[in-house]
Order: C-alpha cells, then sequence, then structure tokens
C-alpha cells in the first residue's frame, strides 16, 4: 500500500496522465462543425475536413456528438481516453452522442468536455468536434472559435445553417463563421447560396461569414483536398486560441432577429 505522505513530488498515476505531460508542450486547436441533419452527405464532409487536415500535417480527433451520430460507449463517462478508437497514425474517432450535455455544469457550460478531450488525446493537435448548435454553445462558452457552419443545395439545409449562426451569436457572441457546402462543384446556384447565408447573417445577427468551400458529396478522402477547402482550415489553425473575455459574450436580449 502506498504512503502518500512519504513524498510530495508528483507522480504520474496512470499512462494517460503520463502521456498528458509528454505532450504538455504540443498546441492543441478546437475546430467546431455544426452538424445539420438536413444535409444528406454530412460524413462526407466530416471525412474530406479531416483528411485535408492530415494532408495539412495535422493529427486529428474526430469527436462525433450530434444527434445523429453513433452513442459513446458505456466507460466514457469514466475513461474517455479509453474509448477513443485510432483509426490510422493521423486520425483518431470518438463517437460522442449526448457526452455535451452530460458535462453541463450548474452555469450550463459543457466546456469541462472541451478540457478532457484534449487531454484524452494529447497526441492529437486538432480536436475536429461535430456537434449540434446548441451542444456547441455550451462547448463554446467563453472560447474564441470560428464556427465552421454546414449546408447542401437544399433549402431547409440553408435554413438549419442559418439557425446554428444565430444561435451561436446570440448565446456566445460569436461573430464570424465559415460555410461548408456540400453540393456540386460546378452549380450555378452555388454562389446564391452563398450570397444567401453571408446577406442572412449579416443583416439579422450582424455576423459575417468570413470563408466558405464547396465540398464534392462524390469525393473521397483520397481525393486532394480543394483549394477553398485548404484556404479555410488553414485560416482556422491560424485563430488565436484563447479565452473571450467576459464582457465578449454579447447579451442574449440584443441580439434578437
Amino acid at each position: 500500500m502506498r504512503d502518500f505522505y512519504a513524498c510530495t513530488a508528483p507522480a504520474p498515476f496512470d499512462q494517460a496522465q503520463g502521456l498528458r505531460r509528454l505532450f504538455a508542450g504540443a498546441r492543441q486547436r478546437v475546430l467546431p462543425l455544426a452538424a445539420n441533419p438536413h444535409v444528406a452527405f454530412a460524413g462526407v464532409v466530416l471525412d474530406q475536413v479531416t483528411a485535408a487536415l492530415v494532408q495539412r500535417g495535422h493529427k486529428v480527433l474526430v469527436v462525433d456528438a450530434a444527434d445523429r451520430s453513433p452513442a459513446p460507449p458505456e466507460m466514457a463517462l469514466i475513461d474517455l481516453a479509453a474509448c477513443i478508437e485510432k483509426l490510422s497514425a493521423q486520425v483518431a474517432y470518438l463517437p460522442a452522442r449526448g457526452l455535451p450535455l452530460a458535462h453541463v455544469d450548474t452555469r450550463g457550460s459543457a466546456t469541462g468536455f472541451v478540457d478532457a478531450l484534449l487531454q484524452a488525446a494529447p497526441a492529437c493537435d486538432v480536436v475536429l468536434l461535430h456537434a449540434n448548435a446548441s451542444d456547441l454553445a455550451r462547448l463554446l462558452m467563453r472560447r474564441a472559435a470560428r464556427p465552421m457552419l454546414m449546408g447542401a443545395d437544399e433549402p431547409e439545409s440553408i435554413k438549419h445553417a442559418y439557425a446554428a449562426c444565430k444561435l451561436l451569436a446570440q448565446r456566445c457572441g460569436l461573430m464570424t463563421f465559415d460555410l461548408l457546402l456540400a453540393a456540386e462543384p460546378r452549380s450555378r446556384r452555388v454562389p446564391a447560396i452563398v450570397s444567401s447565408v453571408a446577406s442572412c447573417a449579416d443583416g439579422f445577427v450582424g455576423a459575417v461569414l468570413h470563408d466558405w468551400a464547396v465540398i464534392d458529396p462524390a469525393s473521397t478522402p483520397a481525393d486532394a483536398p480543394d483549394f477553398a477547402l485548404d484556404r479555410l482550415l488553414g485560416a482556422q489553425m491560424a485563430l488565436p486560441d484563447e479565452a473571450m473575455p467576459l464582457q465578449a459574450a454579447a447579451p442574449r436580449a440584443a441580439l434578437r432577429a
């Protein structure tokens, strides 16, 4: 039996803690992707974003926490690291439906789940967080981020993308967004769709659509990433990853539209 009073020097109690110390100096980024149930090819979007990040040299943990995502293993609330599946040397995957709500504190924040993810996957420098806008609002409280909206060449998906933008602006004070559009790249409707999302975000919420990229539903992760997607992700990775000051969170009432 160990005498805890015999030595005051810190010691790793498990392998995960040792890994966290080993990678303590590595910078980890969280990229939020708002889920959209009206995008039939959401899986393709997720795969292509992951593949593009890997081609940029990143190790990615994909956290799939949308309403239609797989449920996590029962052990997820006890040992999150043990539930992460390693798909390749560069990609790990965590089915996480319902986990953000399980980490909500008394102030309605689930930022503790983000911290737990970063600790559970110390070798991954990017956490791609795919979740509903309401969950992202809890996860991103006081966190600097530019959420990526998801849409398709379909009216209901664009309405849902705008609703996600509005909710995140109201609850988190986040006022810049990117758009990932699952559509035929040569479709003449694409510019009009992007213009509609941008004008609605600006006119009704005061938010800015910073960048956008089209993801071909027929594409595969083996395909070379589109230049626009690579540019968008490069800008995402260049964002400061720091806590927002308290005054940065806009009051909900001031953003009603």
